[in-house]
């Protein structure tokens, strides 16, 4: 092994006291600021701060407890700048890469100010003999002292149920920065997104609760940066516990902070939960040959997953995200830290819940997915977090990743067989026999995924689009995927885009396909809204946002993904139709239940739970979910609910009759003779032949134009 020299003469005159070992990270007192860093392989550690002119001042930890460095400095102010150097072995072979000369971000910085420059001081070769020596402090971000203390004035989480919730994924920045009614300094910000004027669009639409792109401290990675683009997404993350830096109008000196927890607030105050989509899995350190940032000079063992490898040799990451790295939750230090940063999160900032990035990728043990091991474990039985909303992406870079509907309570999934069947069905691809019963089985809740293991239908997070892929609207008029602006010679983004252009590729002024993209926009939208389980819409989709046909803009920060918030007519209908779909949900428990259909009375004597309807009225057959089929009725009964209320009682309400029809031309359906319904109301329409308020008698027929939703409630 190597020892590094040269720095431990520098900077120890500072006054530094003993200190604590806990918590880990820096927290301020008016008397002195504790300073706690696990590090249990270092042989010396500095804090270094920094004023306003970047003059650095070294100050030694004193202490080491538990594999923990730890001291107090006395009289730092909130708002100063710190980062950490550690000196130690260098044996890369072994993870033990310390080189004092690298600053490096705390990991517990609960706020970070700077950005990252590719300059190769930041890097140290893991094939030297020795670290290069060369200060990074130029390049690299630093930590910011927190003063805590933010008013929250008796915030009180709404804690919404699942089954009555409607998530809007959201990213910060595009959601605000083209509103003409945010001020013009708040666009783009955290308080951009809790003005008023977004809040009072979100809860007009319908929506309950917010899932927002990564807010958590990430970087652009160098080669994003080489082409000229930024990371704009989000997912590549630095700091666990501090608010992207970006998004705050109010500075980056710890004002970032008490912005979010304000943003927090005024959501909550206006009935909306917020839910951070977080980036766990992997670190923007990268690769081996990666830069030296945070993790990586304080004992890459804890963090980085990587193989067995003969001796002396380096070992090469194993990589399960696609991205470089992948974190381990083996390690008692890497699990804290995701532990710590998800309680940090709950209890100081507020937040409902989280939507887990690759969540397949931090529960290997070794190499192997175990959703019994110890990440998922730990959540499960902390008092904290076992009660917020907790939502897998169960599925990493690698084919054995893919775990959709295999998550052990309470966990919730996004499911991306809704998506897929819901995109073949409206786009007339029926290539396969028993497609419809796909989408009829992803329509009642996909008890297939999720009733075996005690889950409800609210397990299933369904979405027709999200962040990456084709916006609804790219969706209906675009084949292809157009990605040249990526600079990456269209490598990247799927090619499975399950779309349709409806004749021309791109945008058109021919009003027959505009008028049919759009009502097979709100076909789309309608099929999700109504659908049982947990809807997530994606920003804009409502309101017809196009990103050109690129189907994975994540290094676009500029229009191409950014919410337009000018008004168009043809879009104006399709808001209308997701803005009644959602009401009608909020309104009628038939249409979002938290017990799975059975298919049959749920009282003797009564109409099944759920019954499907052929187009001439009788109920389907199973030959008839083997035909080419394009048209089917949901009959969903209200009276009574197989759902108890809140002290037991038998809940009733209208019993509806969903036609959804994906052929080209017109048909007639008839409704079926029953005892118990005896006409509907059309509520909701994707065409204007049919006219909400039109009144339809049972036994009657019902001619339904070509691809189209229409909604009968009982009169």
């Amino acid at each position: 092994m190597t020892q590094t020299s040269g720095w431990t003469s520098l900077g120890e005159s500072a006054e530094v006291w003993p200190g604590r070992h806990f918590p880990l990270g820096a927290t301020w007192a008016p008397e002195a600021t504790n300073f706690a860093v696990h590090a249990p392989a270092a042989t010396a550690m500095w804090v270094c701060t920094f004023d306003e002119a970047g003059v650095e001042t070294r100050h030694r930890l004193p202490e080491q407890s538990l594999g923990v460095w730890h001291g107090a400095v006395p009289r730092l102010v909130p708002g100063t700048r710190y980062g950490l150097r550690a000196d130690g072995p260098w044996h890369p072979a072994d993870g033990l890469r310390f080189d004092p000369a690298k600053l490096l971000l705390d990991p517990y910085a609960r706020a970070v100010t700077g950005g990252f420059t590719d300059d190769p001081a930041v890097y140290d070769d893991p094939h030297a003999d020795a670290p290069s020596g060369v200060d990074s402090a130029a390049y690299v971000p630093r930590g910011v002292v927190v003063r805590d203390g933010f008013d929250w004035g008796g915030d009180t989480p709404p804690r919404r149920r699942l089954r009555d919730t409607v998530i809007y994924e959201a990213h910060v920045k595009g959601l605000t920065m083209l509103h003409p009614e945010v001020p013009p300094e708040l666009r783009g910000t955290y308080a951009g997104l809790a003005h008023p004027a977004v809040t009072s669009y979100l809860r007009d639409l319908g929506v309950t609760a917010v899932e927002l792109l990564p807010v958590q401290q990430f970087l652009t990675e160098p080669g994003v940066a080489a082409r000229g683009l930024v990371n704009y997404w989000g997912y590549n993350t630095i700091g666990f516990l501090a608010p992207h830096a970006a998004y705050s109008s109010a500075g980056e000196l710890g004002g970032q902070v008490t912005e979010f927890q304000a943003m927090v607030k005024a959501l909550h105050a206006a009935g909306l939960e917020v839910i951070l989509d977080v980036v766990y899995n992997h670190t923007a350190e990268g690769g081996l040959d990666g830069p030296v940032l945070s993790l990586r000079g304080l004992d890459e063992r804890c963090y980085h997953r990587a193989p067995s490898s003969r001796k002396g040799e380096v070992p090469h990451y194993w990589d399960a995200t696609g991205c470089g790295n992948t974190v381990s939750t083996d390690h008692p230090a890497s699990l804290r830290l995701i532990m710590d940063s998800l309680r940090y999160w709950v209890t100081e900032m507020h937040v409902d819940g989280f939507r887990f990035d690759l969540l397949p990728a931090l529960t290997r043990d070794g190499h192997d997915v175990d959703l019994a091991g110890h990440l998922l474990s730990a959540i499960g039985q902390d008092p904290v977090l076992r009660h917020v909303k907790l939502i897998a992406e169960p599925w990493d870079a690698t084919g054995e990743g893919y775990q959709v509907g295999r998550f052990p309570p309470p966990w919730v999934e996004w499911n991306d067989q809704f998506r897929d069947a819901v995109r073949d069905f409206w786009r007339g691809d029926r290539s396969e026999k028993g497609a419809l019963r796909s989408v009829a089985t992803r329509l009642a809740g996909s008890s297939d995924l999720y009733a075996d293991d005690g889950r409800s239908p609210y397990a299933s997070v369904n979405f027709v689009t999200a962040h990456d892929g084709f916006t609804v609207r790219d969706l209906v008029t675009y084949e292809r995927k157009h990605n040249d602006a990526n600079g990456e010679d269209g490598r990247d983004g799927t090619d499975d885009n399950r779309s349709s252009n409806h004749g021309v590729e791109g945008e058109t002024d021919d009003p027959r396909v505009v008028e049919l993209r759009r009502r097979q926009a709100a076909n789309l939208m309608a099929t999700l809204c109504l659908s049982n389980g947990v809807p997530m819409i994606t920003a804009g989709d409502e309101r017809g946002r196009t990103q050109g046909g690129n189907n994975n803009a994540y290094c676009q920060d500029d229009e191409t993904s950014w919410v337009d918030w000018s008004a168009e007519a043809t879009w104006d209908e399709v808001h209308d139709v997701v803005r009644t779909a959602l009401r009608l949900r909020r309104e009628h428990p038939a249409l979002a239940q938290r017990h799975w259909f059975e298919g049959r009375p749920t009282v003797p004597g009564g109409p099944k739970d759920l019954a499907w309807i052929h187009p001439s009225g009788r109920e389907m057959t199973p030959e008839d979910w083997h035909s080419d089929l394009a048209v089917v009725g949901m009959f969903l009964s209200g009276s009574p609910l197989r759902s108890p209320g809140p002290r037991g009682e038998q809940q009733h309400d209208a019993s509806f009759l969903i036609w959804l029809h994906a052929r080209p031309g017109p048909v007639t359906v008839a409704l079926p003779e029953n005892d118990w319904v005896e006409a509907g109301e059309v509520v909701l329409s994707t065409v204007p032949s049919l006219p909400v308020g039109t009144v339809v008698a049972a036994g009657s027929s019902l001619d339904l134009d070509a691809r189209c939703v229409v909604v009968l409630r009982e009169t």
